[in-house]
């Protein structure tokens, strides 16, 4: 079994997140939809570096629940990337 894709939904109306790994990318491809950016905000990730894969559990967490979390909130984000990591 390989997964491929996880969708977010924020604690905040209207935030949105999709995180996407296609087969043989180096990279997870995330997109963020917000009410500031309704047509959303790309990232790509490399796949096998924690520090960017934190970094980005930090902007998720930060985007889709509206507020600067606790590391323990980031981590639970962190957790759900390195399902489509290579760590």
């Amino acid at each position: 079994m390989r997964i491929s894709r996880i969708d977010f939904e924020g604690q905040e109306e209207g935030r949105f997140a999709s995180a996407s790994r296609k087969r043989k990318s180096d990279y997870i491809d995330v997109t963020i939809l917000t009410p500031n950016n309704p047509d959303g905000r790309e990232h790509s990730v490399l796949a096998n570096c924690k520090d960017d894969i934190y970094s980005m559990a930090d902007c998720l967490q930060q985007a889709l629940d509206g507020y600067q979390g606790s590391g323990s909130e980031v981590h639970e984000y962190y957790l759900e990337l390195l399902r489509l990591s290579d760590i």
